[in-house]
């Protein structure tokens, strides 16, 4: 979608043109002809480099935050509790209700396969 100071610009062009074109001379509006269309030419090249740029901008800091993501130190996993650590637990989570029999049950069997 064009800009709307886009389109202003280029009726403006479009209207310069015809103007200045029905004001000279066959010869000249060739002339005058040339000139804006190297003046829009310009206008067109100078977008084209600074979108450039600004795509080339923004694949730069792409390439460092990938970077910077890389070197960052991934956390470290808490050390893992012992069986008996972990039976403990179990225990009082039971003795307090917080879990059924049969889950205690469970866990407990799981634990004891883990050794």
């Amino acid at each position: 979608m064009k800009k709307p100071h886009a389109r202003a610009y280029c009726a403006l062009m479009t209207a310069l043109t015809f103007a200045v074109i029905a004001d000279i001379p066959a010869t000249r509006a060739d002339e005058a002809g040339a000139f804006i269309g190297g003046v829009v030419a310009a206008k067109v090249a100078n977008n084209m480099r600074r979108r450039t740029e600004a795509e080339e901008q923004q694949a730069y800091y792409a390439q460092q935050q990938s970077r910077q993501a890389q070197q960052v130190p991934q956390a470290t996993a808490p050390a893992s509790r012992s069986a008996e650590e972990r039976l403990e637990e179990l225990d009082q989570l039971a003795a307090k209700g917080y879990i059924t029999q049969e889950e205690y049950k469970a866990r407990r069997q799981q634990i004891l396969e883990d050794l």
